[in-house]
């Protein structure tokens, strides 16, 4: 099997060493680029095609949640993960319509950060329960100003279905709630599939708001 690519963005010089450390390190990978700004992101994964973009948020220009919907647009074979510190992204939350395939912490121990980078490179989604339960503090008035013709869709999926969607909720990757469930990692996708059918939303990120709009986690 060949490497899993990564371009990694961040404005700070000692964000990216540490990030390239880590992951460069790590069997299976390979970093092939990086980027201090959206734009230049944008042009290296146009040039470098990576399997993964480790993404910051808060850049000089272009800030990374532009560049994270361009790349999401037109380079749909790059997933990005985002990265993002409580204190200063509070708008963060747009991320979650930019495309991106996962959220972290900056300051999430390595052997999480090159299991998500794997788990999105196989392509699931990763969102850490820390970063979602903040994000709905930060913007619960936006959040109520949603759509609320979904909220009681969860009423409708079946026992399986509701414990895959709590496995979901808790930042759980499909081979991992495979394991806890006593499931094949195929039996997973074909649940989540159908848990994102009935909740009416394109993608696990959403689905994960989506219990705790309705406090199942």
């Amino acid at each position: 099997m060949s490497d899993i690519t990564i371009l990694l963005v961040d404005d700070q010089d000692l964000m990216r060493m540490g990030m390239s450390m880590v992951l460069g390190q790590a069997q299976g990978m390979r970093i092939v680029g990086e980027a201090t700004n959206g734009e230049s992101a944008i042009e290296r994964v146009r040039a470098l095609k990576p399997d993964v973009v480790l993404m910051d948020v808060r850049m000089p220009g272009m800030d990374g949640i532009e560049a994270t919907r361009v790349i999401a647009r037109d380079h749909p074979e790059s997933s990005v993960i985002i990265l993002t510190t409580f204190d200063l992204d509070e708008y963060a939350l747009n991320g979650l319509n930019a495309g991106a395939s996962g959220f972290l912490i900056k300051d999430t121990p390595a052997s999480e950060l090159v299991q998500a980078v794997r788990t999105v490179a196989d392509g699931d989604a990763i969102v850490s329960p820390r970063i979602t339960r903040r994000l709905l503090e930060i913007h619960r008035t936006a959040m109520a100003a949603m759509s609320t013709a979904g909220s009681n869709a969860h009423e409708s999926l079946t026992g399986r279905e509701r414990d895959v969607l709590l496995g979901i909720a808790r930042g759980l990757s499909n081979s991992e709630i495979a394991g806890e469930l006593f499931l094949s990692e195929s039996t997973v996708k074909t649940y989540v599939g159908r848990v994102l059918s009935k909740l009416g939303v394109r993608d696990r990120v959403h689905a994960v708001i989506h219990a705790y709009q309705n406090n199942l986690v």
